[in-house]
């Protein structure tokens, strides 16, 4: 991923999921980075929480659950406050991440996980 990544939120969630589809979980998390970097201040937590669910994916990939589980429990608890609205930035599943996420950090050896970055 080049280190001036830039991309509109829409193109960043596909460009992401594409990367998780292909079980690419740290190259997912570079584009969700890039997101969170530009991201307007009332988005920036929810961008920097999927990218450390991405980055912890990544760690239960290399067999590091300890490092996994604090990843995606920050994750989550960063991700969770935009479930809160009626209708959640980007159409990103945010209840659905935050309770994989939240799974995945109890019970790291349930993975591989297919996660859904927006809603159906």
């Amino acid at each position: 991923m080049p280190d001036d990544l830039d991309m509109p939120p829409a193109e960043a969630l596909v460009e992401a999921q594409r990367l998780l589809d292909e079980d690419r979980p740290f190259h997912a998390h570079e584009v969700l980075e890039a997101a969170w970097k530009a991201a307007p201040e009332p988005e920036r937590e929810l961008w920097r929480g999927l990218a450390q669910v991405a980055v912890g994916i990544t760690h239960l990939r290399r067999g590091n659950a300890r490092g996994a589980q604090a990843l995606l429990s920050r994750a989550a608890d960063r991700i969770e406050p935009y479930g809160d609205t009626e209708a959640p930035p980007h159409r990103i599943d945010v209840d659905g991440i935050v309770r994989q996420a939240r799974a995945l950090a109890e019970h790291p050896q349930d993975a591989p996980v297919k996660l859904r970055l927006t809603a159906p």
